[in-house]
């Protein structure tokens, strides 16, 4: 966070409460964390509301002291609170976007309103998870909410979260499911709860679960997936959302579609990935914290800050870069739409034809593909944290491995801003099949780089919720949307479609391998191209990024990434690796040392989709004087033909030993996935 400049002078003075419970109905206690102008008793104050599974006492802390103590001394209260079951809060936590996690909230938010420091005006603000949930509340109206800043979420929990992308399966599913298994079961502080932190612990370990079984029983869009998606009916947020996202984040899609269906709804997307922007990577950051004041201002106090009237979307647009896996920040400029769709967004048709886009009609012709299982090694993480080498390499390394369609050098730039499209016309050999669509820029050199991709397990193409078997060698139609992006392909670049039919490890395979053939002259690829606009070059800049003063911490022993592919030459198993050691911290404020080890390997060979296999391992440990915790959590997913195999081990011990210690296992049946 080193570009973060640090503000200590506010308007208002600035106290802590290191800890206040908020009480639910049923007898269960809430932690929280406020921050708030020491007068606001006597002059109350707007709150916002950050509310997390993540630890507020030692999991975002660091994020937590840049930017609550600088809401406070501007005038409001900042509200950091554990959900139920995480952190220090009382009770169990049993998956993700509970009817019990929002139920909670609207009593935080009651409690909030009526305290005396508060004005009674609530807002909400939260990334990931927080900004999920922030939108989810939103639709439940609970009367002090007033706005919203919602960033790197989603409104469809099924076809464009972590879980899901095209009704393929995520590789991240597991991911993810590993790292929020490690987080539900860590212990909560004795420091905070007092002597009975051991009960409190072993309440959790016993009772918050392992959610990845719930989340692969589910494989269509269903009931479980309705919840807490709020595209199922946009009408019920009445509050103004500011959405925000950025191009290397797996959450973007989202921000274009709440500009265009919710009405006051403010879009933001910058090149980051999955951090606040005033200080995520790549850059520019900016000053992410003014922009939000702005907002609350105009939505919690009633000040006209001019923010209503600005264009509805602002974007950025990447120039041409090299391809590389990490970035401090990446070239280009900022434009807006006054409304989503833009009006100045026209979509571009380029006609498949052997080898090349054209514009125009192309003859029709047959082409079939059936790639290697490890194409797909070059990808990004699907949710990539900007923060190390988790993006995109050149993406020459997958062209073998697929059907690539390039246009001839541009003679001018091209522009887009959007979601390119493909329509595809082609034929399976098989009932379950998966299509991968990746757009490039290819430099004169030919190095070529990531601008987006769109995958679709084909069973989907027609719906998410009642999926069907492919006609096995009949001619079927089929609509890839790829994800959103904002680019400008240079003069002199080639603008790449490479088609495949593996997107490992992004997507678990189908469970055999299919030739599809495609046919060229049939299929299209829609791009959003916008024409320039001379408005875009006086748009006002944002400030400069700044928050409140770091968190004091002491690297007691350093951080190390490794991501690594390796073959076997004479098995053609090749394993993918990623080793995330984030070293030791002392958290001075706490006295804790925090330490945290993850470890993610992804095998398959390359003629065999059933061979695919990952495994997720975490080791999260705490230590201040004589107490010590330490929760190591190892997740498996085994791609078999007919099932998934699913596996998992929980081990927590304290100074003393073994805590608790357990075991899953259950196959669970592929459903045209």
């Amino acid at each position: 966070m080193d570009h973060v400049a640090t503000r200590t002078a506010f308007a208002r003075k600035v106290r802590e409460i290191e800890n206040l419970w908020i009480p639910m109905s049923d007898g269960v206690r809430l932690a929280a964390r406020i921050w708030l102008p020491e007068d606001a008793e006597a002059d109350p104050v707007p709150a916002i509301l950050e509310y997390l599974p993540y630890r507020k006492r030692d999991g975002t802390v660091e994020r937590d002291h840049l930017t609550h103590p600088y809401f406070a001394g501007h005038g409001y209260a900042g509200v950091r609170v554990d959900m139920r079951g995480t952190g220090d809060s009382e009770g169990v936590c049993k998956g993700e976007y509970l009817v019990q996690e929002q139920d909670d909230a609207l009593a935080v938010i009651a409690w909030l309103a009526e305290q005396p420091w508060c004005s009674g005006a609530v807002g909400m603000i939260g990334i990931s998870w927080g900004g999920f949930n922030g939108l989810q509340i939103a639709a439940r109206q609970p009367p002090a909410l007033k706005a919203v800043v919602s960033l790197c979420s989603t409104d469809d929990r099924y076809a464009d979260d972590i879980h899901f992308m095209g009704g393929t399966i995520l590789t991240d599913k597991l991911t993810w499911g590993a790292t929020a298994f490690a987080i539900a079961h860590t212990p909560p502080d004795p420091a905070i709860v007092g002597d009975g932190w051991r009960e409190q612990w072993l309440q959790r370990l016993e009772g918050n679960g392992l959610w990845l079984l719930d989340w692969f029983r589910h494989q269509r869009r269903d009931g479980f997936w309705q919840h807490g998606s709020i595209c199922e009916d946009f009408s019920a947020v009445k509050v103004p959302v500011y959405a925000v996202g950025g191009w290397a984040d797996g959450y973007t899609n989202a921000v274009f579609r709440l500009v265009g269906n919710l009405p006051g709804a403010k879009g933001l997307v910058g090149p980051w990935a999955h951090k606040y922007p005033h200080f995520a990577k790549p850059g520019p950051q900016i000053g992410f914290l003014q922009e939000c004041l702005r907002w609350w201002d105009q939505h919690l106090k009633g000040i006209d800050t001019g923010i209503t009237k600005e264009p509805a979307l602002r974007a950025w647009i990447n120039h041409p870069a090299p391809p590389a896996p990490f970035a401090e920040t990446l070239p280009g400029h900022w434009v807006a739409e006054s409304a989503w769709p833009g009006p100045g967004v026209a979509e571009r048709p380029f006609a498949l034809a052997p080898g090349a886009l054209v514009d125009g009609p192309a003859e029709p012709t047959p082409m079939a593909i059936k790639s290697p299982e490890t194409v797909g090694m070059a990808a990004a993480s699907w949710c990539a944290y900007g923060l190390v080498a988790d993006g995109s390499l050149d993406q020459r390394a997958e062209a073998g491995g697929s059907l690539v369609f390039e246009t001839a050098p541009l003679a001018e730039p091209v522009e887009i801003l959007g979601f390119p499209v493909l329509d595809l016309a082609l034929v399976s050999d098989k009932p379950v099949a998966n299509v991968a669509a990746v757009l490039s820029a290819v430099a004169s050199d030919g190095a070529a780089t990531r601008v987006s991709f769109g995958v679709l397990n084909l069973t989907h193409r027609e719906s998410h919720a009642e999926p069907t078997p492919l006609p096995v060698g009949e001619p079927i139609q089929a609509t890839v949307q790829l994800n959103a992006c904002g680019h400008r392909f240079g003069a002199g670049e080639k603008i790449r479609l490479a088609l495949s039919t593996a997107y490992w490890p992004v997507i678990w395979p189908a469970p055999e391998s299919p030739t599809l053939t495609t046919s060229a002259g049939e299929s299209v690829l829609r791009l959003p191209v916008r024409a320039p606009v001379a408005s875009d070059a006086a748009l006002p800049a944002f400030g400069p990024a700044e928050g409140a003063a770091p968190l004091a911490a002491e690297l007691l022993r350093g951080a190390s990434y490794n991501r690594t592919v390796t073959t076997d030459q004479v098995t053609g198993e090749t394993v993918f690796e990623r080793r995330q050691d984030d070293g030791t911290v002392l958290q001075k404020h706490t006295g804790i040392a925090v330490s945290f080890l993850n470890v993610d390997r992804y095998t398959i060979s390359s003629d065999d989709p059933a061979t695919a296999r990952g495994t997720c391992r975490w080791v999260k440990a705490y230590e201040r004087g004589d107490w010590r915790a330490v929760v190591e959590v190892e997740a498996r997913v085994e791609a078999l033909r007919d099932v998934f195999r699913l596996t998992a081990n929980l081990v927590a011990r304290d100074a003393d030993g073994v805590v608790f210690e357990k075991d899953w296992a259950e196959d669970i049946p592929r459903d045209l996935v």
